[in-house]
């Protein structure tokens, strides 16, 4: 039997693996009695004998297997089956003698008899590998729809994290974006139109595009260029900020807002309305496979303020990251001479 049909097998419900064994045994009894030269006699001889096989197998799906096997009562569940075998085995096999006693059947060949296995003993080893193949695929399909539930029960656990985690972002980003555009429109109303029109291509991505599970890189990218445009519009100051996007395929998949909040981070820590002291450098740099993202900012030295609504950005995408990119991505984050310096790579073919 080959490996994918005997997973086929386990996979069925109870119901049907056991028509199944019910159904492959009676085609053995069967074969074997047409190589007999009487199939009659053959079949009154060992009828009993696939009664008591087929209940036995019943009896370990439904009952013992279930509430013993299943139940690690191993004790119990192999004395009872051992009692259970001998039972079954005594009774077809002592009727098959009664019946030879009786003189229904023809004796065996002159000093031939005592060389020749009791039916009793026949049906004890054709009912054991009957029970042993029964218990191995009980076993196995139990085994298979336990790895089954746990790896259901991972895969949810792990997308009502996600989803936590970006209903941590979405309103914190609302909230600054809203501040902006608020401080904006006392300054310029023609710019605050403009900001809105960021805003709304913003919350476009946010409320449809991060729902998708993955989302390319050229959104993701554009969603960036946005936020920096939607800040820049609220002065006419000419701010010390670069930055530098070069993509090599624009179609490359990524989780939605892992990059933003790192950009976020800077723009609030920077102190870059300060030109002559501030600075915030973005590059991002992607392959057919890769992705290499660095922002460098300024900051000042000193106890780090958080909103009542914000401050989670970074811890926030640092758990995304360990779910959805294990082993596959590396995040550097280093302090150094009033510099802030974030650095990102994700290996999206691994």
């Amino acid at each position: 039997m080959r490996l994918v049909n005997f997973y086929f097998i386990c996979t069925m419900n109870r119901t049907n693996r056991t028509v199944f064994q019910l159904f492959l045994w009676a085609t053995v009894w069967i074969m074997v009695g047409l190589t007999q030269s009487d199939f009659v006699r053959f079949f009154r001889d060992n009828y009993l004998a696939y009664i008591c096989q087929s209940l036995l197998i019943v009896g370990l799906v439904f009952v013992l297997a279930p509430r013993l096997l299943f139940r690690k009562k191993y004790l119990l569940f192999t004395l009872v089956s051992l009692v259970l075998l001998i039972f079954c085995a005594y009774v077809s096999g002592s009727i098959v003698q009664h019946v030879q006693d009786l003189g229904m059947r023809p004796p065996p060949p002159r000093g031939g008899r005592k060389n020749l296995p009791t039916p009793i003993l026949i049906n004890m080893l054709l009912l054991s590998v009957s029970y042993i193949l029964a218990i191995f695929l009980e076993t196995f399909s139990f085994a298979q729809k336990k790895e089954e539930a746990l790896i259901l029960s991972k895969t949810a656990n792990i997308e009502n994290e996600l989803k936590f985690l970006k209903s941590q972002i979405n309103p914190h980003f609302l909230f600054n974006s809203l501040n902006n555009i608020y401080s904006l429109s006392i300054i310029d109303s023609s710019k605050a139109q403009e900001s809105i029109l960021y805003l709304s291509d913003m919350l476009r991505y946010v409320l449809y595009d991060c729902e998708k599970p993955l989302v390319s890189i050229e959104k993701e990218i554009t969603y960036i260029q946005d936020f920096i445009k939607l800040f820049l519009l609220k002065s006419s100051k000419n701010y010390p900020l670069k930055t530098s996007f070069s993509i090599e395929n624009e179609g490359l998949q990524i989780a939605p807002m892992l990059l933003i909040p790192f950009v976020e981070n800077a723009f609030k820590h920077s102190n870059i309305e300060n030109i002559e002291e501030a600075f915030i450098t973005i590059d991002l740099r992607s392959t057919k496979k890769s992705i290499h993202f660095v922002v460098e900012n300024s900051f000042r030295k000193g106890p780090k303020i958080q909103d009542a609504v914000g401050g989670i950005g970074i811890v926030n995408v640092q758990k995304r990251l360990n779910l959805l990119y294990e082993n596959t991505h590396l995040l550097e984050i280093n302090e150094n001479n009033n510099t802030f310096r974030v650095e990102l790579k994700i290996d999206t073919n691994a």
